[in-house]
């Protein structure tokens, strides 16, 4: 199973090569990488309307994307044609998801585009309406704390008797939920309900919650959506309320401002624990920062909210360190609603990326856009034309000034839907591309490594740009350049230092990708050593 989230955003290892990688796998390159489509060769361009006829059949989005890109009038007509059609469609059958999916995409490219039988913003209505409901009016809202405690209940995941020692024990998963709807929709985290829906589980498991007012009763629940990268789960129980609990403006929070933990720690059920936002930005997930709260959280709280003084939910709090008193981690309410109407419609979220690696870029205390540092070969961003040293400044358009703006803004929309994005190239000229959202693979950092040389890969995993150096030792490298708070950077590496590859693991496990090498360092007097580095097979720069 995958992690919820992340302890460290970077782990580094510095040991003797002789004793630490002792099962490192042969280096190898890939045979071929990626390159441009030249659409000035005349038998290109045939071999890839075929590939556009091919897409028609089962990816019309991914079609209508690459005849955008190639440019042909008769091409792209034909497969706007195509995607109408299941606009239509999927409007009739009120699967209004994929209506929202097509729709973006057609005004992406042609931004004149208008569905006869409605706009573009009663399709987001639609949406909404069909999952969420009218999320303004809520007839159950708390008046007092303790009505917010009787909006919370516990999460029970039965998983029948384990056996330890030779004695059988109740295997129990307990966290906590809170009410959004008074239909019975509750919010909790996905590591709680994680045996009801991992399919790598094979024992037994069932899903109940407990009511303050009614803890003996054990209520059946079932699962709605799961996102596992966000560590987020909505479920349902008949059962109607008492109290609904409004979501907040995470925006509105600040370090500093008093918060309350809700929850059942160690099955406590109903307790409140108060406390203040210790940080708004702890890079624990791979989509975007979280907020650290010093209010105290034990297991058990999982999956509770976090209210602030207008008894808002203004964050789910989902992981403490149980060792170290005080350091607790909830995750922003935006997350949650940006991605209610999909795990309401679609059960398990599946997120999307463009394969690109990047940071803000800077000039001076202005942020002013998303720098590219690598664009994976063949990738979305690479066909649509973006390459390292471009900053991206909108997206859909709406300002981007970093890469957690870039994932929230992808967060709301679905694989396959088209965006239109604007940027400045490495010349200051702007420009703007389409982008086609591909799903985003479990392990960015292995789908780089398997895809990329070396010398490339290591920039989104090391965050250094190197160059062969040797025409007799394939694996000996000079550093170009170090990514500034990247592990190299971190290492002390810097340009001109001599690298020799000697190694790489990956560990899924670990979820680390461990590289072996000898180097001549600047910064440590060109002493020759051996080295081991561990880089995240993920992390909030991938998007």
């Amino acid at each position: 199973m995958r992690r919820p989230y992340f302890l460290f955003a970077v782990l580094l290892l510095a040991v003797l090569i002789s004793s630490f990688f002792i099962s490192c796998k042969t280096l190898r390159q890939p045979k071929s990488i990626p390159q441009p489509i030249n659409y000035s060769d005349e038998d290109i361009v045939k071999n890839e309307i075929h590939r556009i006829n091919e897409f028609l059949q089962t990816e019309p989005l991914k079609a209508l994307w690459r005849a955008a890109l190639l440019g042909n009038q008769e091409v792209l007509l034909s497969c706007r044609s195509a995607v109408e059609e299941k606009l239509s469609l999927s409007y009739e059958e009120k699967n209004y998801l994929d209506t929202k999916k097509y729709y973006k995409s057609l005004i992406s490219i042609f931004p004149d585009y208008h569905f006869e039988k409605a706009s573009y913003t009663d399709v987001e209505k639609l949406v909404l309406k069909n999952g969420l409901g009218d999320s303004s009016v809520n007839n159950r809202a708390p008046l007092k704390i303790s009505d917010c405690m009787n909006a919370t209940v516990t999460i029970w995941v039965d998983r029948g008797v384990k056996v330890m020692y030779g004695t059988g024990y109740a295997d129990v998963i307990i966290g906590s939920g809170f009410f959004i709807d008074e239909r019975g929709y509750i919010i909790t985290n996905n590591h709680v309900i994680d045996s009801m829906v991992n399919p790598e589980y094979e024992g037994y498991s069932r899903l109940y919650i407990k009511l303050l007012n009614d803890s003996s009763t054990k209520i059946p629940a079932k699962v709605i959506g799961y996102d596992s990268v966000l560590d987020l789960a909505l479920i349902k129980a008949e059962v109607t309320p008492e109290f609904v609990l409004n979501l907040g403006e995470s925006s509105e929070l600040d370090v500093g401002d008093k918060i309350s933990a809700i929850g059942s720690p160690i099955g406590l059920e109903g307790t409140i624990t108060s406390g203040i936002v210790s940080s708004k930005d702890r890079a624990l997930l791979a989509l975007g920062p979280v907020f650290q709260i010093d209010a105290a959280v034990n297991s058990g709280n999982s999956g509770g909210p976090l209210i602030d003084s207008n008894m808002n939910v203004q964050a789910i709090v989902f992981a403490g360190m149980l060792q170290n008193q005080g350091l607790n981690f909830a995750i922003p309410v935006e997350y949650l609603k940006q991605e209610l109407p999909l795990l309401y419609g679609r059960g398990e979220i599946i997120h999307s990326w463009v394969g690109c690696f990047g940071n803000t870029k800077r000039n001076g205390n202005q942020k002013i856009g998303l720098e590219v540092q690598y664009v994976l070969s063949g990738g979305p961003a690479f066909m649509a034309g973006l390459r390292e040293g471009d900053v991206i400044t909108k997206l859909d358009g709406k300002t981007i000034s970093s890469v957690e703006e870039f994932n929230y803004i992808v967060m709301g929309y679905e694989n396959e839907t088209i965006l239109e994005c604007q940027y400045l190239d490495s010349k200051g000229n702007e420009k703007s591309c389409l982008l086609y959202l591909e799903k985003r693979p479990e392990y960015p950092g292995i789908t780089v490594f398997d895809t990329d040389l070396i010398e490339t890969s290591f920039i989104p995993l090391l965050g250094m740009k190197i160059l062969p150096s040797s025409t007799t030792n394939k694996n000996s490298y000079t550093i170009e350049n170090v990514l500034a708070g990247s592990t190299a950077d971190d290492m002390h590496f810097s340009a001109n230092d001599e690298i020799t590859v000697t190694g790489v693991t990956v560990d899924q496990k670990n979820e680390c990708i461990y590289i072996q090498m000898t180097t001549k360092r600047k910064k440590k007097a060109f002493l020759d050593m051996g080295i081991g580095l561990a880089a995240p097979l993920d992390s909030s720069q991938y998007f």
